[in-house]
């Protein structure tokens, strides 16, 4: 019996890899994949590792898909272990008629012709007619390497050089396999792909299956992609995505961008892991060839408009998808730049921050979904309330559409202070909620707050603000972000600081935080970050390590300048935590504040810690 590759290719696809073998091999969760003891040698150290779309022993070389599995290890026929598969997956297989074994046949031919193609495009690359080709390639920084991994290649500009190379299968093979144009009506066919930097399009076992080609003059379009044949169908493959899949799971991230340069530029920047849809937008079957390989694939688009509604309409396929453990978060460029831009301007350094900082899906919908809404209004915000509504009722898994339907309310009451549940409330309802922190963590509050203005004085304490013991979510997340950015980009300023955290849609949650600061007066006198974040940090410590920090804060004192935050900084090392001392002491910490401006510096004797 025949099977097309294509019928194969979707049973794979829709297979559970580690179900099946978990059947017969006791597996364990190795990272993103499962591991075991080889079934096919006898091992007591496991080798064999089980991954979403095959097995390999690194011990005795064993390696297959679904279908070897069940041939090898459990004896099934080809035949049968197809059917097995098939009736698990909920699919049919096709009868074996003589029809379906011409088309697979047929299609093993086409596989020829498109290999024979590739073969020609890339040594007309480095022929003598690539010349202008070649240049493009240098413009852009692709090394001959990189071009050689990728296997480019060139179409020169000559109606029929590819039917000519291509001379011994017949023309209407080459028309089906979309090299060449057929008019209707015409006998002639010629070249579709003339004038043209080729970039192969490969099937995920890396078969070439059609081709695009960038337009090296003023031509339109400037892209041209293979159209739709037996192999080739641009809404059921990403470019690259044979080569990006095992770095993909190495790392545990795939990255999505828009274009074909932007892949192999990243690729040649060291992110190997880079994929990207076919000149359209990313379509269902290309987010479930990337959650294949990975739970949260990130999702990075250029930062114009049209890169924004891309990403949109991308969030928006994602969501009837979305499982428990399975997501996206989007990532988005500077205003004007596209991957290449940012990787040869910033270096790679910068690509990475920027998909340190992808953002969550929820909080990338909210940001559109807010920024298309007019507020001002209650039916304005009425409006908002049922778009959001209408936005989480396309999820199919309960669960998580339950947990999107709290998230968008949490995002609405932080935004307008309105209760979760039903009616509103006014702006007074901030207070109760802000009034829910500890007393450190009012502290740390004023201490965030303050980092966003200046977060240039956090930079020599970031170790220590990690380190201070949250246990407020919100803060929390707020300290962590903060944190992140600047640990990846130390020189950032308080407007780069901002658009970072605004990236990761946590800019409402910095306008709470500066508004709960004011309003429960949790900000400290003006003096050293460091000091008061080594102070909050060692509350939780032993007396001992408090009292040093303690004596370190004395010593610094004794320089003079520090007078009222070295006050307040040694009393909360001190205090042991005692929640009755707080209030008082901060009162007079800050009476110490408002006087040490009229009142020459002098030294400060430090509490026992015993007596408030």
């Amino acid at each position: 019996m025949s099977l097309s590759p294509a019928f194969l290719d979707e049973l794979r696809a829709r297979t559970d890899l580690p179900t099946f073998v978990g059947r017969a091999v006791k597996l364990t969760r190795a990272g993103r994949d499962w591991r075991g003891c080889c079934p096919f040698h006898n091992e007591k150290s496991p080798s064999f590792y089980v991954y979403a779309d095959h097995y390999h022993c690194f011990g005795c070389g064993a390696h297959g898909d679904a279908i070897r599995w069940l041939t090898e290890k459990q004896g099934l026929s080809f035949l049968d272990a197809v059917k097995e598969l098939a009736a698990a997956a909920g699919l049919e297989v096709p009868a074996p008629t003589p029809q379906a074994r011409a088309k697979a046949e047929r299609a093993a031919t086409l596989y020829d012709v498109t290999a024979g193609a590739q073969r020609w495009f890339e040594a007309q690359l480095w022929g003598d007619r690539g010349g202008a080709a070649r240049a493009y390639l240098e413009r852009r920084g692709v090394t001959v390497e990189t071009a050689r991994a990728f296997g480019l290649g060139f179409a020169p500009d000559d109606r029929t050089a590819l039917k000519r190379a291509l001379a011994k299968h017949p023309e209407p093979l080459l028309v089906e396999a979309g090299l060449l144009i057929q008019p209707e009506g015409e006998e002639l066919s010629f070249d579709r792909f003339r004038g043209r930097l080729i970039f192969p399009i490969r099937d995920a076992r890396g078969r070439p299956v059609g081709f695009g080609g960038r337009a090296l003059g003023e031509v339109k379009p400037k892209y041209l992609n293979s159209p739709d044949t037996p192999l080739f169908d641009k809404g059921r493959l990403l470019f690259n995505l044979d080569q990006a899949a095992a770095p993909a799971r190495e790392r545990a991230r795939l990255v999505l961008v828009e274009g074909y340069m932007d892949v192999i530029a990243l690729a040649q920047a060291g992110i190997a892991e880079a994929v990207a849809p076919l000149g359209t937008a990313l379509t269902e079957h290309q987010l479930a060839l990337a959650w294949r390989l990975v739970p949260e694939p990130v999702l990075c688009f250029d930062g114009d408009a049209a890169g924004l509604k891309a990403a949109e309409k991308a969030a928006r396929r994602a969501l009837p998808g979305l499982a428990p453990g399975r997501s996206v978060r989007i990532a988005t460029l500077p205003a004007g730049q596209d991957p290449d831009d940012l990787v040869r301007s910033s270096g790679p350094s910068a690509m990475q921050s920027v998909l340190a900082a992808a953002e969550p899906l929820h909080a990338m919908l909210w940001r559109a979904m807010l920024a298309a809404a007019e507020t001002e209004t209650p039916e304005g915000r009425a409006g908002l309330k049922a778009a959001l509504a209408e936005l989480t009722a396309t999820i199919s898994d309960r669960e998580v559409r339950r947990q999107y339907e709290q998230q968008f309310r949490d995002h609405f009451w932080d935004r307008f202070g309105w209760k979760r549940g039903r009616g509103s409330a006014s702006p007074a309802a901030v207070r109760p909620r802000a009034a829910l922190l500890s007393a450190r963590e009012r502290e740390v509050l004023g201490l965030l707050t303050d980092l966003l203005d200046a977060p240039e004085e956090g930079c020599d304490c970031l170790e220590l603000i990690a380190a201070i013991p949250v246990t407020n979510a919100r803060v929390a997340r707020l300290r962590d972000a903060i944190v992140g950015s600047l640990a990846a980009v130390p020189d950032l300023d308080r407007a780069g600081l901002q658009n970072n955290l605004g990236l990761c849609g946590l800019g409402q949650l910095c306008d709470w935080a500066r508004m709960a600061t004011a309003r429960l007066g949790a900000r400290r006198p003006a003096g050293s970050l460091h000091l008061r974040a080594e102070a909050l940090a060692a509350v939780d410590q032993n007396r001992a390590a408090r009292q040093a920090v303690a004596d370190g804060l004395t010593a610094a004192l004794a320089d003079g300048g520090l007078r009222a935050e070295a006050l307040f900084a040694e009393q909360r090392a001190l205090i042991l935590g005692r929640r009755d001392l707080h209030e008082s002491f901060f009162e007079r910490a800050q009476a110490a504040a408002m006087t040490s401006a009229s009142q020459p510096d002098q030294p400060v004797k430090a509490d026992d810690g015993e007596n408030g």
